[in-house]
């Protein structure tokens, strides 16, 4: 039997443009899987918004998802992490889960919540799985040693004030986040029902506890409310109830110009705080301006700019924030302005100075496009350009301003005015006489 020569198998070589095709028709896969889903809620803040304060979005102690995850800074915070998971896995004996359930519970919903990032995540399944089981286990962990105060001594020694305060505000930025219903399903998985008494806090009720400082309108932790994640919480509590949030006018009402607090108070408005809880709550009526008391401190900025921010992503046809920012915008642009938001008691500033809290509505209003007012704060801003335009209250306006503004003007004005007077008063006298 004769050797048999093997049977060279060569792979064809393309030509460029055969390769050219072949290499479109991979890059066209990645357009089968859509972009952005109806579950779609957390977002990397769009570039043209983030490069005007890059620290305004990024956490300081920890990172809470995908986004920030592997950054050096955390370090220290992911071995803290770890604590809580050891905690949590042994916290209740008469519902033992082991490890391996948890991982295996996560797996099954890592589809629906990789669908609620808006941004391709570079991470494999195992990897994913990974961050959001310790993330979660840490918030459920924080907030129930927050509700419980059962510190331990090495906690104590570590979570110091700022550290506690920069870690809430880490929490409600929106790059930060996980998705609510995640931190639910292991809550109730972890502690069922039917091993609680009547007692025992939900998860939402432990959430509104640890962010209760932001709760300004007293919101009740109802069971029905559908929470995305705590940037979207943060914004339902600035918000008035559901029922009675005000109308959209539509994208082509939109505010021009609107005088300042201090040309307002020149023409005669008056500055009054308001006594509604809801800081999105300004009214206007009888020459009085309600404006609901706000507090400017280190965080307000940050804060702003993540609502802001979602509702640029999430609510673009609902940006009720954004609305009260431009009209504060309007309202607040010098020191002047803010002395008289100051001394009548509805701005506490006890943070920046007088030119800086006049830019920070400025700042917040860069890049962010508004869709439209409200048909409540249009009204506002009608009824307000329509008193100061007046020509009773303009031309006061303009009196104090041009002979009024300053105590040697003002006897300037009586001093002119006396010798006016008195000079009609000699003349008439002289007539007389002459008579």
């Amino acid at each position: 039997m004769g050797n048999v020569n093997p049977v060279n198998v060569t792979t064809p070589v393309l030509d460029n443009e055969s390769q050219l095709v072949l290499d479109v028709q991979e890059l066209l896969k990645l357009a089968e899987s859509p972009l952005i889903t109806p579950d779609c809620c957390i977002y990397k803040v769009p570039h043209n918004i983030r490069k005007l304060s890059e620290d305004d979005y990024t956490p300081k102690v920890i990172s809470i998802g995908p986004f920030h995850f592997g950054s050096k800074r955390f370090e220290y915070m992911e071995r803290y992490k770890l604590r809580y998971l050891e905690r949590f896995l042994k916290r209740d004996a008469t519902n033992p889960i082991d490890l391996k359930s948890w991982v295996s519970y996560i797996k099954e919903m890592e589809p629906r919540v990789r669908k609620c990032y808006a941004n391709i995540i570079e991470l494999n399944h195992d990897e994913f799985v990974k961050i959001i089981l310790v993330d979660a286990v840490f918030i459920i962990e924080l907030f129930w040693m927050c509700f419980c105060r059962q510190w331990t001594v090495e906690e104590k020694l570590f979570l110091k004030p700022w550290l506690t305060t920069t870690l809430r505000i880490d929490l409600l930025l929106l790059e930060n986040q996980l998705p609510f219903f995640v931190l639910e399903k292991i809550f109730e998985r972890a502690f069922p029902p039917s091993s609680q008494n009547s007692e025992f806090p939900s998860l939402l009720q432990l959430t509104f506890q640890y962010f209760g400082h932001y709760n300004k309108t007293s919101v009740a932790p109802d069971g029905g409310m559908e929470i995305k994640h705590f940037t979207d919480l943060l914004r339902k509590f600035h918000l008035p109830p559901p029922d009675i949030l005000p109308d959209r006018a539509g994208k082509n009402n939109k505010m021009i110009n609107l005088p300042t607090a201090t040309e307002l108070a020149g023409a005669g408005v008056k500055f009054k705080a308001g006594s509604s809880k809801c800081l999105l709550d300004l009214k206007f009526s009888k020459k009085f301006l309600e404006i609901p008391c706000f507090e400017v401190d280190g965080n307000t900025e940050v804060l702003f700019r993540n609502l802001l921010a979602l509702e640029q992503c999430q609510y673009p046809n609902e940006t009720y924030i954004l609305d009260y920012i431009g009209i504060m915008d309007f309202l607040v642009s010098s020191a002047k302005d803010v002395d008289i938001l100051v001394r009548k008691g509805i701005m506490v500033n006890n943070w920046l100075q007088g030119d800086e809290a006049a830019n920070l509505f400025n700042k917040l209003m860069r890049n962010n496009a508004p869709a439209g007012f409200s048909r409540s704060y249009l009204r506002l801003y009608e009824d307000l350009n329509t008193f100061y335009n007046s020509p009773l209250n303009k031309g006061m306006s303009t009196l104090k301003r041009d002979y009024c503004n300053t105590a040697w003007k003002k006897f300037a004005s009586v001093a002119a005015v006396s010798v006016v007077l008195l000079t009609v008063v000699q003349t008439i006298f002289s007539i007389i006489s002459a008579v």
